[in-house]
């Protein structure tokens, strides 16, 4: 059934259309596609081992009046766990192995501080989206620092007061990180980090909207004292400020960056460039080490005011 309100991230990330009735049939429609990413592509090796050789073993009595012998080509050499062919699930699965081992320690070490997160269902659906998303992303696979991105996601969407969402959370929440990652893909790729649309790209963007608006603050950060943007800015835009801020707060913040019609790129660069002017006494009468301890270790500010800061950006950021 189509829930009496919507969590307002279904339709912020566009996972919802707008229009009230198509609601129903878009929910069943993505919930029953995500099932089936999960029977396609959590399926261990050794059950689809299993299947064929009852699929071979049906076929073996069926040819039973005949010759008796398996034809060659029913002979699935592939599919032995020995087998080094590419096409195997086997060397496929064994190959995917380290990334879910990568997967695993980084879903454990997701705000161990947080009952939510500790161990249980929880754990094991972030694990599950991590793993589909990887499979269905060969180009991307899993970087370090996902898990992060995702937990805000799975937690507002696990605590939905409405029962058919909450219900349906892990679903919910890969669609949704999907659609986040989709507007940062290119920060998560390394063979695009020094391109005009990868990280170090983004970065240079913050750096110029800073020196547009404060140059004072800029030449001091960059010229004076040296500290270069890739020493702070590079966790605050690859993982979108969730280590910077509580949890609740990050919440708060997620939904002004994904509400904004700007655009989650361009509000993302406001909101760091916020972040150094509410710091600006700070910085300004600080050295290399101070200035980077302090950007590495951003101090607890009031949400609202630095959203504040932020909107006064508006229109500045470089293209």
């Amino acid at each position: 059934r189509s829930p009496q309100k919507p969590n307002k991230r279904q339709l912020l990330l566009g996972y919802l259309p707008m229009d009230h009735a198509l609601w129903a049939y878009e929910l069943e429609k993505k919930r029953s596609q995500y099932s089936a990413f999960k029977d396609e592509l959590l399926v261990n090796p050794s059950e689809v081992t299993r299947r064929m050789e009852m699929t071979i073993s049906k076929r073996k009595e069926h040819n039973s009046e005949g010759t008796g012998f398996l034809p060659r080509a029913e002979i699935v050499q592939d599919e032995h766990p020995l087998s080094l062919g590419k096409t195997s699930v086997w060397n496929q699965h064994f190959q995917e192995s380290e990334t879910v081992e990568q997967i695993d320690r980084d879903v454990k070490r997701t705000h161990p501080e947080m009952q939510f997160f500790n161990g249980g269902s929880s754990d094991e659906s972030l694990k599950r989206i991590l793993t589909i998303f990887a499979k269905l992303n060969p180009g991307i696979r899993y970087v370090q620092g996902m898990n992060e991105v995702l937990a805000p996601l799975y937690y507002v969407f696990k605590n939905d007061p409405d029962q058919s969402n909450s219900a349906s959370a892990e679903s919910d929440a890969f669609f949704c990180f999907v659609e986040v990652l989709s507007g940062f893909r290119d920060n998560f790729c390394k063979q695009l980090d020094n391109s005009v649309v990868g990280i170090r790209s983004t970065i240079s963007k913050l750096s110029q909207l800073l020196k547009r608006h404060d140059e004072e603050l800029w030449r001091h950060l960059e010229v004076v004292t040296k500290v270069n943007p890739q020493f702070y800015a590079f966790r605050w835009i690859t993982l979108l400020l969730t280590q910077e801020f509580k949890f609740r707060d990050c919440i708060h913040l997620w939904d002004a960056l994904l509400g904004d019609p700007e655009g989650p790129q361009a509000t993302l660069l406001r909101i760091c460039c916020a972040m150094l002017i509410l710091v600006r006494r700070r910085l300004l009468a600080g050295d290399f080490t101070a200035n980077l301890k302090l950007l590495q270790n951003y101090p607890p500010t009031n949400i609202d005011h630095l959203l504040h800061i932020a909107n006064k950006l508006r229109g500045l950021v470089p293209c």
